[in-house]
């Protein structure tokens, strides 16, 4: 088994990794439903997991629509979800889960993509739909820093 991670630094790790160990375990003892409360352990980290992606998917459909739209009005309160979904996402990331937004970004930037194109046609921005970038034009650094917004057009 790798090291063993603390509850305090990386709380998704930490769920994997008990939930490992207690399938590890043999015992004669049938009172503990090892199997369930290991499912249940592995469940809450997915669950920090899922938050995190979709904080992500949020923050990008964001800096996108505040980069691309011409509309000048919404900017300040896709700003405001920015950094709401910004200061939900600090309380979730930890090292293991910054590596699995890492990992996902393309398909994270995909989904977003795709909203941020249909909240700009609903309003008639096809143009800046349509302009929005194939792959991901922010690094995770930007995503999650809290004083940066990307260069609007």
């Amino acid at each position: 088994m790798p090291a063993r991670p603390h509850y305090e630094d990386d709380f998704y790790a930490w769920t994997q990794y008990q939930a490992r160990v207690l399938r590890s375990l043999r015992t004669a003892d049938n009172r503990l439903d090892r199997e369930h409360v290991a499912e249940e352990i592995e469940d809450l980290g997915k669950s920090e997991r899922d938050a995190a992606r979709s904080q992500i998917r949020r923050i990008l459909e964001h800096l996108l629509k505040l980069q691309f739209s011409p509309a000048r009005g919404p900017r300040y309160d896709w700003m405001a979800t920015i950094a709401e979904a910004r200061a939900g996402l600090s309380d979730k990331l930890s090292p293991t889960l910054i590596r699995d937004v890492e990992a996902m970004l393309g398909k994270l930037y995909a989904d977003a993509r795709r909203k941020a194109m249909l909240a700009l046609s609903e309003f008639g921005e096809e143009a800046a739909a349509n302009n929005l970038p194939a792959d991901c034009p922010y690094s995770i650094d930007e995503i999650c820093r809290d004083d940066w917004y990307p260069e609007l057009r």
